[in-house]
């Protein structure tokens, strides 16, 4: 490899760097102060950058929170995918407890809330997160349930639907538990009864 090459590699990482500690920086800011109370100042501040460094990375408050919403389902995209062995109620199982294992995450719940107090007012926001996280997922699990349709293993002729019905079968009362804070957290034995009841419902109305 050349000195441009290297010093271009060197570049390119220590921009994702920067990128990456402004982005930290900016998760606490709108995670104590929401999205609403959080400023470009206060981000700077906190990611220990200067106000003309932050703008060169984001353009606003709106694409730098977008990013991190963006972000957070980069990260959980391999740890949710579907895993195309054995019965397919074995896989519907391993999917959806992965599925609500990383939903009642802290760091999930907290940007959901903050997300969730932000919409009225900034709908793009909850509009960012919406399609990041659930509609994503649901048309990931679509695919999935459609191949298995053809396969013959279920009976799914509105692949969306069926994939929405799976995923908020799984949720179940779990999630909304720890999302409203009812709950500090949930046991490995209840999102796995909460998973296996979902299954079963759906493979009762899916089932081929």
């Amino acid at each position: 490899m050349d000195s441009q090459a290297l010093e271009r590699e060197a570049g390119a990482g220590a921009d994702s760097a920067k990128r990456r500690q402004i982005m930290d920086g900016a998760r606490q800011v709108f995670l104590s102060a929401g999205f609403d109370g959080a400023s470009m100042n206060d981000i700077a501040r906190a990611a220990g950058v200067s106000k003309g460094t932050l703008y060169a990375y984001f353009d606003s408050k709106d694409e730098l929170f977008k990013a991190i919403i963006r972000g957070e389902y980069a990260q959980a995209a391999e740890r949710v995918a579907f895993r195309r062995e054995g019965e397919v109620r074995d896989m519907l199982t391993d999917f959806g407890v992965r599925l609500l294992s990383r939903m009642i995450e802290p760091g999930h719940v907290a940007l959901a809330r903050v997300v969730i107090a932000a919409s009225e007012k900034f709908p793009k926001v909850g509009r960012a997160f919406y399609e990041a996280g659930p509609l994503w997922g649901v048309t990931r699990l679509a695919e999935e349930l459609r191949a298995l349709e053809m396969a013959g293993a279920l009976s799914a002729p509105d692949p969306m639907r069926a994939a929405g019905h799976f995923c908020d079968l799984c949720q179940s009362w779990v999630f909304k538990q720890v999302l409203f804070g009812v709950v500090d957290s949930v046991s490995r034995e209840d999102i796995e009864a909460a998973v296996e009841a979902g299954v079963d419902v759906f493979m009762k109305a899916y089932g081929a």
